[in-house]
């Protein structure tokens, strides 16, 4: 669910404060677009945001909703805005966003 390696590599490229400071901007702005889907995003818009969403998770090493997202990105720049599953990406990120603070806070 999360790549453990990425959130390492990622914490000793810009040290721990910057590393406390990325996930809490990253938490801010992800849970941003997650309102939106949860609310109903505009089909016009789900591309964009799912491809926000992609790279933001991947950064951060969020990779099972990482895949959703891109899986749903790609469902949507074909037109096929119906075949995206909210809902699975929405479960996916609330399960990778409490792995990842449970995680964190030991």
């Amino acid at each position: 669910m999360i790549d453990w390696t990425r959130v390492d590599e990622l914490r000793d490229e810009i040290g721990t404060d910057c590393f406390d400071e990325v996930v809490e901007l990253f938490i801010e702005e992800v849970e941003t677009e997650i309102d939106q889907l949860r609310s109903g995003t505009d089909p016009d818009q789900l591309e964009a945001c799912l491809h926000f969403l992609k790279g933001s998770a991947l950064s951060l090493g969020f990779e099972a909703f990482s895949k959703l997202c891109q899986e749903g990105e790609t469902n949507a720049a074909q037109g096929r805005s119906a075949h995206v599953d909210l809902s699975a990406i929405l479960s996916c990120y609330d399960a990778s966003k409490s792995a990842f603070l449970e995680k964190l806070a030991r």
